[in-house]
């Protein structure tokens, strides 16, 4: 009986390695052509997409957020749609509704089902927090079930489905912040920064002349499917697994938690954020060509993970004390 050899062990074959990190360079390559540096936030994005997820954005306005997002739906011959999240949305504006039609030959009434943006498979969710959470909610279902119910009938949403939704962190009046439930089911939290001197130059060379960007499409959602199943064939070894479940655990203030957390967050993660770990660092692992996660890879998406999922306290905020600063003391702390 031999110990298990996460390596050895692995169903993911060497050609699915290349295939994967071929897809993930075509696709870094077409996002740079329309977007300047942030080369972070490109590849947080990628590797929630190719583990399934959904994410958000949150930025100033003006980083690209839609340009991003709308280049990635063009380099993967997917269907786009963007939404508009206004104080006035109503759920029916983003699932569809049904409306009563007459048959001008026969006179019969008939009902149909006129499909909303969310049926496409990369949405994008504009200032998701302007508008109130009965309508926030209509998202949910669709981000977990991949299906709307409408008067008791279920539609299935074709996959992949991808929600990427922004977030205006500067503008606070008149938005609704969005319930801890609803955060949860983000896989990623981004946050876009400005972009250094040099960056900012070239985008400021690039976006005032006429030449545009041409965006090649390089996959399809057949194939996008299908990494979705490599990566969860990646073996995560027992101390990675084991690191995950740790890392999330130090994040709740129970009294064997780090004097830090006790003393400033209110909630914890939950194990979707131990889920969330994992299949970041699966997928970040296939990216850079490796057919196993390592404590690394966990390291690398702790980050976008936990900072939504780690709810502070009012001391936190007096002694300014954010949810980064938590999970980068318990990366410290806690990694093996």
């Amino acid at each position: 009986m031999h110990s298990p050899d996460p390596v050895r062990d692995s169903h993911v074959r060497p050609a699915a390695l290349t295939d994967v990190a071929e897809v993930a360079g075509r696709l870094e390559r077409e996002l740079g052509k329309a977007i300047v540096g942030q080369q972070r936030v490109i590849r947080e994005i990628l590797i929630a997409f190719l583990a399934g997820g959904h994410c958000l954005l949150r930025g100033v306005p003006g980083l690209a957020k839609t340009l991003l997002i709308k280049t990635l739906a063009d380099s993967v011959s997917l269907k786009f749609n963007r939404i508009q999240f206004t104080p006035d949305l109503m759920p029916s504006d983003i699932i569809g509704a049904e409306v009563i039609e007459e048959d001008r030959a026969s006179g019969k009434r008939v009902i149909r089902f006129i499909r909303g943006p969310i049926f496409a498979n990369i949405i994008l969710a504009d200032e998701i927090n302007r508008t109130p959470p009965k309508t926030q909610a209509a998202l949910l279902e669709a981000m977990q079930e991949y299906q709307v119910t409408v008067s008791g009938e279920r539609f299935t949403l074709e996959r992949p489905l991808f929600v990427l939704a922004t977030q205006n962190p500067i503008e606070q009046e008149g938005t609704y912040p969005l319930p801890e439930a609803q955060l949860d089911r983000f896989m990623f939290n981004i946050v876009i920064e400005y972009p250094s001197a040099d960056e900012e130059r070239r985008i400021l060379s690039i976006t005032t002349g006429n030449a545009q960007p041409s965006v090649m499409p390089v996959a399809d959602g057949a194939e996008i499917e299908r990494l979705h199943a490599l990566v969860r064939d990646v073996p995560a070894a027992e101390n990675v697994i084991d690191y995950a479940t740790r890392l999330v655990r130090a994040t709740r203030p129970a009294p064997e938690a780090p004097g830090d957390v006790r003393k400033w967050v209110r909630w914890g993660a939950g194990p979707r954020a131990g889920q969330a770990l994992l299949l970041g660092a699966k997928a970040r692992a296939l990216l850079d060509g490796r057919s196993v996660a390592a404590p690394e890879d966990i390291d690398a998406v702790a980050l976008p993970v936990l900072r939504h999922r780690v709810l502070m306290n009012f001391q936190a905020e007096a002694d300014g004390v954010d949810a980064d600063a938590i999970v980068q003391r318990l990366l410290k702390d806690v990694r093996p």
